[in-house]
């Protein structure tokens, strides 16, 4: 299993692919595929077929996983995407963002 830096709830900006500059809050994250569901980035159309006879089948849009190396942390206290850092204090270790110094 990977380390992921970006937490559930996290504030991210996509860096490359196909939404490249959007900015989404991250529902879910796959470590195991070093992937992540970012809200409202990576949407794609499925269709769904009637399920009884007289209903119409319908695109349904759904989220898709984004890879963790296309998206950046975007730091709460400076607003602007960083890399993140470790610091220990007292027992417990944060994160703190590399640009601002700030807590994450």
């Amino acid at each position: 299993m990977k380390y992921m830096k970006i937490k559930k709830g996290d504030q991210v900006q996509v860096i490359a692919g196909q939404d490249r500059g959007k900015r989404g809050k991250v529902l879910r994250t796959l470590p195991v595929s070093d992937a992540m569901i970012v809200e409202g980035l990576n949407i794609m159309k499925k269709h769904v077929r009637a399920k009884r006879s007289g209903e119409k089948g319908q695109r349904v849009e759904i989220p898709k996983p984004i890879y963790a190396a296309k998206v950046m942390l975007v730091c709460p206290k400076c607003g602007k995407t960083a890399r993140t850092g470790s610091l220990l204090t007292g027992d417990k270790k944060v994160r703190i963002c590399k640009k601002c110094k700030g807590e994450i």
